[in-house]
């Protein structure tokens, strides 16, 4: 009987060897050496966390929560250090998917995909 516990610790050591992690890591480095790279992409972070957080409440967006979102958005993206961080998240956060997909599989097949009650 397969231990889909040791195939999740075996796949988080492949993920954390894999080039792609390897490079996020790199250029989060990189982001957090620069003071001013640094201070930018942490507030954007927080900023993303309170609109988060504003929405899992229930609460709308404010007008002024969309402006200062969107400032942020457009200053880290002038940061070629955060621009550059920013797409290797985005790369990261496919191949998770992806991984996400293939796990569900079974699932899957034994339920059928929603709205197509089999």
């Amino acid at each position: 009987m397969a231990n889909v516990y040791d195939a999740a610790y075996n796949l988080e050591k492949a993920i954390r060897e894999s080039d792609d992690y390897k490079n996020l890591k790199q250029l989060y480095e990189n982001v957090m050496k620069d003071e001013t790279s640094k201070r930018l992409f942490n507030e954007f972070r927080e900023t993303q966390f309170q609109l988060q957080q504003k929405q899992m409440m229930g609460e709308d967006l404010t007008d002024a929560d969309v402006q200062k979102a969107q400032m942020q958005f457009s200053l880290i993206q002038q940061n070629e250090a955060i621009s550059k961080l920013i797409q290797a998240e985005e790369r990261m956060g496919m191949i998770l998917s992806d991984l996400n997909r293939v796990m569900m599989k079974p699932l899957e097949d034994l339920y059928g995909m929603p709205g197509g009650f089999q």
